[in-house]
């Protein structure tokens, strides 16, 4: 394989030495890029020039947030807690994309349109709401860091990975879970549907983290042992809930939509979500630049069950899965490249892009076949921003 990049970052972390090593060869990065560089058509980039609008207005409440949140934190009479708890809060929230929480306003506003709901005050519920989801993503994220072993997140170091935090950061993300439940109480207990959005929350919060002990616990065993089947419930209660049903559904109990039709067509076509989301990370975290990524790839090191792992050993011969079951898991740079040599050597870039093609026409075609009253528009809008590696 020749070589174009190699890096070594960030060795020391308390004693622990963590290099990691990105290689790109002259044969695949080039495809991968050419393979993604699409031109969009006129209509779908005034849709983004739109969603950046509408990003900009969904941030006017984040001051409100952070001081909110700080001032719940001073109740227990300790300045320097709270002040830590807005620093960790600013960190985290600040660089997120406010897609996911943005999505719960816009399906909103598309299933009250025309109606008299949507006043001043719901506008602002619903974006308050989709802080709530930012504040769980951030819980989540930053546990998922610690246990991956993560180096960078959306561009900047981890939040356990700064001098200052480390395994501090467990309990920052406990206090910003419990920050959603301080924002639900304070904003949403009049409200005929707040139990509803508490148990959306615990719900899937708690399906989210048995997905990351289901992703740990099967990262222990031999690729050998991989399926489509642990794969598939991975996505499910990691992927697919939280990051793209709950956003939905959050908005459909706070617009009132009662009827069940509705919740179980977004919830079919958010699971697909997961799947293709899931699969494009996984393959960006092997093939993708750390530049556009805003990470470092860790997947084959940690030993993960991927859709590139899986796929690999159903199309691998007896050699090659001996290859996979020498090579997989290690954090050597040469024995990485090895595995990433065996993945261009079964095709799986090219078969991942027709799967990323096919999958999207699918998930298209599921949203405009789904019944009168769900936020068809809304779920396009996801479609296109998974499709455009833009979502998380």
């Amino acid at each position: 394989m020749n070589l174009i990049k190699r890096t070594t970052v960030w060795p020391l972390i308390r004693n622990t030495v963590f290099a990691v090593e990105k290689e790109y060869s002259r044969r695949f990065y080039p495809i991968v890029k050419r393979s993604f560089c699409t031109i969009l058509p006129l209509e779908q980039q005034s849709q983004i020039s739109l969603l950046h609008e509408e990003i900009k207005e969904f941030t006017n409440p984040y001051t409100d947030v952070l001081n909110e949140l700080t001032e719940a934190a001073e109740r227990g009479e300790s300045k320097v807690a709270a002040e830590w708890f807005r620093k960790a809060l600013h960190y985290n929230l600040s660089v997120s994309s406010k897609k996911n929480g943005l999505m719960t306003v816009l399906a909103y506003k598309e299933l009250v349109r025309g109606g008299n709901q949507l006043t001043t005050e719901n506008l602002r519920l619903s974006h308050l709401l989709g802080w709530c989801l930012e504040l769980q993503h951030c819980t989540i994220l930053i546990t998922d860091d610690i246990i991956d072993n993560s180096t960078t997140r959306r561009d900047q170091l981890c939040w356990h990975r700064r001098d200052d935090v480390g395994l501090n950061a467990i309990n920052d993300a406990l206090l910003f879970e419990n920050g959603i439940y301080e924002l639900l109480r304070r904003h949403f207990r009049h409200l005929h549907c707040y139990v509803q959005l508490l148990e959306l929350f615990q719900q899937n919060t708690f399906k989210c983290m048995l997905g990351q002990s289901l992703d740990m616990l099967i990262s222990r065993r031999n690729v050998s042992t991989f399926s489509v089947e642990a794969y598939t419930s991975i996505v499910r209660n990691k992927t697919s809930s939280h990051f793209f049903y709950l956003p939905i559904a959050l908005a459909l109990h706070l617009a009132g939509i009662s009827e069940q039709q509705i919740y179980d067509d977004c919830e079919r076509i958010t699971f697909e979500f997961g799947n293709f989301c899931q699969a494009q990370n996984d393959f960006l975290d092997c093939f993708g630049d750390p530049n556009e990524t805003g990470k470092l790839g860790t997947d084959i090191q940690a030993n993960k069950c991927t859709w590139l792992a899986v796929k690999c050993m159903e199309r691998a011969d007896e050699r090659q899965r001996s290859i996979m079951e020498k090579f997989y898991g290690k954090n050597d740079p040469q024995e990485v490249a090895r595995v990433k040599e065996l993945y261009e050597e079964l095709d799986l870039i090219e078969i991942y892009t027709k799967y990323e093609k096919e999958t999207y026409n699918n998930i298209e075609t599921m949203i405009f076949q789904a019944c009168n009253g769900a936020p068809r528009k809304t779920l396009l809008k996801m479609l296109n921003q998974i499709n455009q590696r833009d979502i998380k």
